[in-house]
């Protein structure tokens, strides 16, 4: 049971809204951000002094990625979502699950509508991102043909159930854009990491809807605490690896020596590159490395 009972009531069983038909619903909650605490001060043994605060405890755990306390709070959700957003949400494999079956059942009767104004192109650096907006006129015959499709899908579906066809059989055709529901029991550790992935901008945008209502509306209620150090150290915070901080260290120097002053030139930049990457005509790496100095104010962005 939650900690936190006026939080938890105000939150269990509200449904959120995501995308046309869609939501998120907090159904239980296992502990709160004294739960983390306790999990961790559990080796110092009764009547051991305390060291620390609880958020300083917190942020230290979570800045030194020591996990296991975070596993010692659960949460259990009920979730409605497009079946091809769901298929993105399940590869998370450690939490418990259970399914709306069409086996048993007859298909929730609503699938997810795109309006004109949101169909992406291609992403032409990502191959599994997208990008700007189509044109709305375009966007307008698209979303046009998706009716018609869906009330197609739809009206066959209900006509094979009507023959007689076994739901199991029936449904083999159905769009990936049928909402389906599922109870979603996990723990705080391992949904953390879900938030940073699928909050992520590189995420499909219709997933970081859903993990973007969790994180506001339930998570950072119950776990005020847990989702500070979060935001401080994981949601808005940067990863140097090891060549970029040789990058950094290398741009410096030449700075130094040409008496730059940041933002650097992407020429500087250049001359401070990995070795590695030097002669690759494309490089991911370097192109994150670069994002990265961007961010930091210490290269020249896109003007």
């Amino acid at each position: 049971m939650s900690r936190n009972p006026e939080v938890f009531n105000q939150l269990r069983w509200k449904k959120f809204p995501v995308l046309d038909d869609g939501f998120v619903c907090l159904v239980d909650c296992m502990g709160d951000d004294g739960s983390v605490v306790q999990a961790a001060r559990v080796s110092y043994g009764a009547g051991t002094k305390r060291v620390s605060d609880d958020r300083t405890l917190i942020r230290y755990l979570l800045r030194h990625r020591h996990t296991t306390p975070f596993e010692m709070a659960e949460l259990k959700l009920l979730v409605r979502v497009p079946m091809d957003c769901w298929r993105q949400w399940i590869r998370h494999r450690t939490a418990s699950v259970n399914e709306y079956s069409t086996r048993y059942s007859v298909a929730i009767d609503s699938m997810q509508t795109t309006p004109p104004d949101h169909w992406r192109s291609q992403s032409s650096t990502n191959r599994q991102g997208s990008d700007a907006e189509l044109p709305r006129n375009v966007g307008e015959q698209l979303s046009k043909a998706e009716h018609e499709f869906q009330e197609a899908a739809r009206s066959l579906y209900n006509q094979r159930l009507e023959a007689g066809v076994a739901r199991e059989q029936a449904r083999k055709d159905l769009p990936l854009c049928t909402y389906t529901e599922a109870y979603w029991k996990v723990d705080l550790h391992n949904l953390l990491h879900f938030l940073s992935l699928r909050m992520d901008s590189h995420a499909q945008w219709e997933i970081r809807e859903y993990a973007t209502t969790i994180a506001e509306k339930i998570v950072q209620p119950l776990f005020p605490i847990v989702w500070e150090a979060f935001l401080d150290y994981r949601r808005n915070a940067m990863f140097l690896t090891r060549l970029d901080i040789d990058v950094i260290q290398r741009l410096s120097q030449l700075a130094h020596e040409q008496s730059a002053a940041p933002p650097y030139s992407d020429d500087l930049f250049l001359q401070a590159q990995d070795p590695a990457w030097k002669d690759l005509t494309r490089c991911r790496e370097r192109d994150e490395c670069r994002q990265k100095l961007v961010n930091l104010g210490l290269l020249a962005g896109d003007s």
